[in-house]
């Protein structure tokens, strides 16, 4: 049995019991989505997004079930699985990757959804730690050209997942986005919907690319829709996030 972090004396935070109730209620809006859209049953996976959340919520919602966080701050990761050693959980680097931090990711993350310089592709690669094994990973694509995200423009992204072809310590799984919010469901739906058609055109044998990375709380359903493998929830499930604290960055 595992043991959570002592939640009384987190100085960090304090345990809050309705996250249990509020990860259900994502579960379910997941899940009722793959019934009316007509996907398989436990086909879309939640990442919980953890990130300036303190490690009492995430040890919160691991007892009710949750086991994959996605974080964005390097070091504020870092604390944090220092203090949830004990729990087996799956950690995915969900934000702007910077070349001063990419030992870190590399050796303390089990996925990266935030790929699109091949700079920092061949870092993660050459610092790898070869006992972890190749680092799954999603190329993020940036389909409305928001000058503020970052992300491969779509035609791009053949071309660099040629490059990153050669990096024997990658390993490319799909593709993600973060589009800009619809104003309806149908609007929505539209970049999911392109990032999807995407993926279909690259695909190959020996490069299926199954994951899609795509939706939030607010627009969940139109990225199960279609075809979201994976989406990412924050404060559906944790609450408004607090203030982070900005990290060095390295452009």
């Amino acid at each position: 049995m595992h043991s959570a972090p002592n939640k009384e004396a987190d100085c960090n935070g304090s345990s809050d019991a309705g996250t249990a109730q509020r990860l259900a209620a994502v579960l379910a809006r997941i899940r009722a989505a793959e019934l009316r859209f007509g996907r398989a049953p436990d086909s879309v996976e939640l990442l919980a997004v953890s990130k300036v959340q303190p490690a009492t919520l995430i040890a919160d919602a691991f007892d009710a079930g949750q086991r994959a966080f996605g974080e964005s701050y390097v070091h504020e990761a870092l604390e944090k699985q220092a203090r949830l050693q004990s729990l087996p959980l799956t950690w995915h680097f969900i934000g702007r990757i910077q070349g001063n931090k990419t030992r870190d990711i590399a050796t303390h993350f089990d996925w990266v959804h935030s790929l699109f310089d091949i700079r920092h592709a061949r870092r993660l690669d050459a610092q790898r730690p070869p006992e972890r094994g190749p680092l799954p990973v999603c190329v993020q694509v940036n389909l409305s050209g928001e000058a503020s995200k970052g992300g491969l423009a779509p035609a791009e992204v053949a071309g660099f997942i040629d490059q990153c072809a050669s990096l024997p310590n990658l390993r490319i799984e799909g593709l993600m986005t973060l589009p800009a919010p619809g104003a309806d469901f149908d609007a929505q739906r539209r970049p999911f919907a392109a990032l999807r058609e995407l993926r279909d055109r690259l695909a190959r044998t020996n490069l299926p690319l199954p994951v899609l990375s795509m939706g939030m709380t607010d627009d969940l359903e139109a990225a199960v829709a279609e075809g979201a493998t994976i989406v990412r929830v924050g404060t559906a499930i944790f609450g408004p996030r607090p203030a982070a604290k900005p990290e060095t960055t390295d452009h």
